[in-house]
């Protein structure tokens, strides 16, 4: 690793292949990355960015969906087993949402680049919880080493410059975390490249 002083005084880092020495410290590889996603059709850009990091690492990806949990209201006036019974049918709408967009998305990307990007996904996890909690959690489970995902930044001035959820995330994990903020609507995947 070489450093070089940037325009403005920064200091950048140069993380490109160099022999390591004897007892030189090294930065912890990135071998498995959880992708987190809201299944807008625009979350495919940090997914986009998931993979690029998963072959420049040669890393597998957790891909992971959360399922907001009932209000408590709705969960008052329904009976426990119609809960189970929507949750369930969710999980699997959503476990196919996610493997038809990551064929489609993986299809398009191959052509591109001649990678087969599906094979770098280890597993797809659908959870019922807050997004949070369940990225967080499932980081830890899973033995993830980052973690990648977008952000819409909605709300009162853009939620601080992060939305909620990327910001909840950020500031609760000891992870590194890549949060890109994801284009607007009307972008497709021909506007990526792919």
């Amino acid at each position: 690793m070489s450093q070089i002083l940037g325009q403005g005084g920064y200091i950048i880092f140069d993380f490109r292949s160099e022999p390591k020495k004897k007892g030189e410290e090294m930065i912890p590889q990135i071998k498995k990355i959880l992708y987190a996603t809201d299944l807008s059709k625009n979350s495919a850009y940090a997914f986009f960015h998931a993979v690029d990091l998963a072959k420049k690492h040669d890393a597998t990806i957790v891909i992971l969906h959360a399922l907001e949990p009932l209000p408590p209201i709705v969960r008052f006036y329904g009976s426990l087993g119609e809960e189970t019974k929507y949750y369930q049918q969710e999980k699997s709408v959503d476990t196919e949402l996610i493997r038809k967009r990551l064929q489609d998305f993986c299809h398009k990307l191959d052509r591109q680049v001649g990678t087969a990007c599906v094979a770098l996904v280890s597993k797809i996890l659908v959870r019922v919880g807050h997004a949070v909690e369940e990225i967080l959690n499932a980081s830890e489970e899973e033995g993830c080493d980052v973690i990648v995902m977008g952000t819409h930044g909605k709300g009162f001035l853009k939620q601080t410059f992060l939305g909620s959820v990327s910001r909840s995330v950020l500031d609760r994990t000891r992870k590194p975390v890549f949060i890109l903020p994801l284009p607007s609507e009307t972008l497709s995947l021909e506007g990526l490249g792919i």
